[in-house]
């Protein structure tokens, strides 16, 4: 799925893949709506600590993205956002084609946003398995630009 880069859903969808953690992972957009997004992330070997299943640290990345980014869906143009608090619940092994995350706004402000995402683990039948959820916060500030080229924060 893929936005024009001129529509805000676009923005974001480029702000978040033009980071490098984020090509790493292998990050995929399903869905970006005002305060949802959903990313899919595909298994790879070496992103797990054992084979076939993921390692946390990749998994709370995709749980982090999909959760920051549905409260960038919310930030008026012009304005970026970071994670400042998160906090990881694993709740089964992230095994599978693919893990699906579910990001979703919990309660949108003007500095500080509070986001979540469910992330399921998907097996190559289609059946999803909830492995891990995250809540986290993110500061929202107005993008700085820096005399020269633009800078994405």
């Amino acid at each position: 799925m893929t936005h024009s880069p001129t529509t805000p859903a676009g923005l974001l969808q480029a702000h978040v893949l033009a980071m490098p953690i984020a090509q790493t992972l292998g990050l995929r957009f399903t869905r970006v709506a005002p305060g949802r997004v959903d990313l899919e992330m595909p298994m790879q070997e070496s992103l797990c600590f054992r084979t076939g299943q993921l390692q946390a640290t990749a998994v709370f990345g995709l749980a982090d993205f999909a959760a920051v980014a549905a409260a960038g869906s919310t930030l008026p143009a012009g304005w970026v956002n970071s994670t400042v608090d998160a906090q990881v619940k694993l709740l089964a092994p992230a095994r599978g084609h693919c893990l699906r995350a579910r990001g979703r706004v919990v309660n949108a402000g003007r500095t500080l946003t509070v986001c979540a995402a469910d992330v399921y683990a998907v097996a190559d039948s289609g059946e999803e398995t909830l492995c891990a959820t995250l809540l986290a916060t993110a500061h929202n500030t107005e993008a700085r630009q820096a005399p020269g080229p633009a800078v994405v924060s």
